[in-house]
């Protein structure tokens, strides 16, 4: 019996109706121009495993390069906030312990509050999940500032199993190969503090995405993914 690789993919659901119609909203908004006056902000996360050094490591030499005991200690989990603006070639990491509905919503307010304070509103490209919600920003403030940050902000939900419509996600992969993975960091201060140097360095490196797929492409590539009509 031969063992074949099995590939893990994100398969798309067959006629499914409220899938297309938040795939389109999704691709319709990428479509729009800039406006910084009405800018998209996609945002993602996911949580980091903290890994503490058991014995310190022995620096390079000439001869051999950094040695690293195999041994090491788990020191709990923190949870990374990827917020990118895509047509503005901007990204940013926050770092809390927890990724509650009140940590969200912080999060979302100082931005809001902070580098989009002079907008109109903020377009929000994110997953659909209960912590990502209007009410949260009630469960973290007063009414009289939960109200101006949702009035401040428009929700644009990724589908269910529709994760890689997120630009966010793209980011959040590359952080993830480029500063956390196959290292051991093992506080969450340093966690923030790596992340950050990432996003500054790739804040001045790279440009904003251009984001191929539209809503013509996805009607006919994604066929099965739109109910038959019959007539």
């Amino acid at each position: 019996m031969t063992n074949r690789k099995i590939e893990y993919w994100v398969i798309p659901p067959e006629s499914d109706a409220e899938f297309a119609a938040s795939m389109e909203e999704v691709l319709e908004t990428y479509e729009k121009p800039y406006n910084p006056a009405i800018p998209v902000l996609c945002m993602d996360e996911q949580p980091v495993q903290l890994v503490k050094e058991t014995r310190a490591p022995i620096e390079p030499t000439l001869h051999h390069g950094k040695r690293v005991d195999y041994e090491y200690e788990r020191a709990g989990t923190a949870n990374i906030f990827m917020f990118t603006e895509p047509l503005a070639g901007w990204r940013e990491v926050a770092v809390r312990e927890r990724k509650t509905k009140i940590d969200w919503a912080i999060e979302m307010a100082r931005l809001l509050e902070g580098r989009f304070a002079g907008t109109e509103k903020v377009i929000l490209v994110c997953d659909n999940l209960n912590t990502h919600t209007k009410g949260a920003f009630y469960e973290a403030f007063e009414p009289e500032r939960a109200r101006r940050l949702v009035q401040h902000i428009e929700f644009c939900y990724t589908p269910k199993h529709g994760s890689w419509l997120n630009i966010a996600e793209n980011e959040l992969s590359s952080v993830t190969r480029q500063c956390v993975a196959g290292r051991r960091i093992g506080d969450i201060k340093t966690l923030r503090d790596e992340t950050a140097a990432w996003s500054t360095d790739v804040n001045a490196s790279q440009r904003g995405v251009d984001w191929q797929m539209k809503i013509e492409d996805a009607r006919c590539k994604l066929k099965t993914v739109y109910p038959k009509i019959k007539l």
